[in-house]
């Protein structure tokens, strides 16, 4: 029989303090909810982006709020050696690394007269394939190459692929369309996103399993639409397809990622984890 717990009869640590979170696009949208989340949970959260700029008022911001747990860190996910050098500074910094979040994608926003007919899959350029896939794909491969096989090393971590509910479904083009246009002209979801969150699933999976000896745990967070202020038109055509009647808010996301990097989750690997406000299963 396996050991009992030593937790108290239905507690559930969601507690992450001292520990070493990473979080790729920690710029972005989602990436600064994630690493607000979990500076909150008592992590030290190390934020990885390729725009400085931004990521340097990102820093300045949560470290009013959290002091030194917070580093910002400049890399692109899409080189090996600068990925290299960021796992050396963080290292030096922390000490250690237990959770990876890979956040970073390419994801072009929906904002009125924003599309052009270059989304449709007849016309999509390669060169478009190619720098979605080098940030969404290869980004997160070496990313958990690198950082992942250092809490291999140290036995024991956490990967979270942040997905989409679009890894289980396709995208409903009619939502994306332009009155006016052309059948020909009309924006629609790019091929590259439905296709790059798929293949994380598979890289979740194929890593839960590799890892399992090594008390690595892999899941993946699928969120749903998050409302920023799209277009109306939109927003009401989307919200028809989900059964709660509306988009997520910023912050419906954050006890998710906490559950998840967290020992709540500690028997959990290899799973998909879908808030979508039940779209995937209507």
């Amino acid at each position: 029989m396996p050991k009992k717990s030593e937790s108290p009869k239905g507690h559930v640590p969601q507690n992450l303090k001292n520990k070493v979170c990473l979080v790729t696009g920690a710029a972005g949208l989602l990436g600064v909810e994630f690493a607000d989340a979990l500076l909150e949970a008592g992590a030290k959260v190390c934020l990885l982006d390729i725009n400085g700029k931004v990521l340097s008022g990102v820093e300045k911001s949560l470290k009013k709020k959290y002091q030194d747990r917070c580093l910002g860190v400049e890399v692109d996910i899409t080189k090996e050696e600068s990925l290299n050098t960021a796992c050396r500074i963080i290292l030096r910094h922390f000490g250690r690394i237990d959770v990876l979040i890979n956040n970073a994608a390419n994801n072009p926003k929906v904002r009125k007269g924003a599309n052009s007919h270059f989304s449709r899959f007849e016309n999509f350029p390669l060169e478009q394939w190619e720098q979605d896939f080098a940030v969404g794909l290869r980004g997160s491969f070496l990313c958990c190459k690198i950082f992942g096989a250092q809490m291999a090393q140290q036995r024991v971590g956490v990967i979270v692929n942040i997905a989409s509910d679009l890894s289980v479904i396709a995208p409903d083009q009619r939502i994306y369309r332009e009155p006016g246009l052309k059948e020909d002209k009309q924006p629609v979801k790019p091929v590259t996103y439905s296709v790059i969150k798929t293949g994380l699933l598979g890289l979740t999976r194929y890593l839960a399993t590799y890892w399992a000896s090594r008390n690595v745990r892999v899941n993946a967070l699928s969120p749903g639409g998050i409302y920023t202020g799209q277009p109306r038109a939109f927003v009401k055509r989307l919200t028809n397809l989900i059964p709660m009647g509306r988009m997520a808010e910023i912050t419906e996301y954050r006890k998710a990622i906490v559950f998840l990097c967290s020992d709540a989750s500690k028997y959990m690997t290899g799973q998909n984890l879908i808030m979508d406000g039940g779209r995937s299963v209507w």
